[in-house]
């Protein structure tokens, strides 16, 4: 598979979604510091890590098994989202934006993993 993960636009997207998580993320109360801040951060680090790890895999299916992990962090990381905004920990332009280039990476994942797992003739 492809050996040079970083080239991937949806492995700089989700890398840089990992950022936006972190400034973000930031200023969640110091009693969450080893609850939800936590738990978002390491949800946005596995997306772009099972993208990274999938791509340097032998096999397609291999590849495509790690963004089905990574998809379903994503869909952990939405809910996180949903949940710190319900709380007040996120503003709405921090939710919209993070929600927003989310869904952008989740749709990229989906679509690459189709890909994979299409029958090649």
């Amino acid at each position: 598979m492809l050996k040079n993960f970083k080239e991937l636009i949806v492995w700089q997207k989700a890398f840089t979604l990992i950022k936006s998580i972190y400034r973000f993320t930031e200023s969640f109360p110091k009693n969450e510091e080893f609850g939800l801040k936590s738990q978002i951060r390491r949800a946005s680090v596995s997306i772009v890590s099972n993208i990274a790890e999938g791509s340097v895999r032998s096999t397609r299916r291999d590849y495509a098994n790690f963004l089905s992990t990574a998809l379903g962090s994503a869909a952990e990381l939405e809910t996180q989202i949903l949940l710190s905004t319900e709380l007040g920990y996120f503003n709405k332009y921090q939710s919209d934006k993070l929600l927003s280039d989310l869904s952008e990476v989740a749709k990229m994942l989906f679509v690459i993993r189709r890909k994979l797992l299409k029958p090649t003739t």
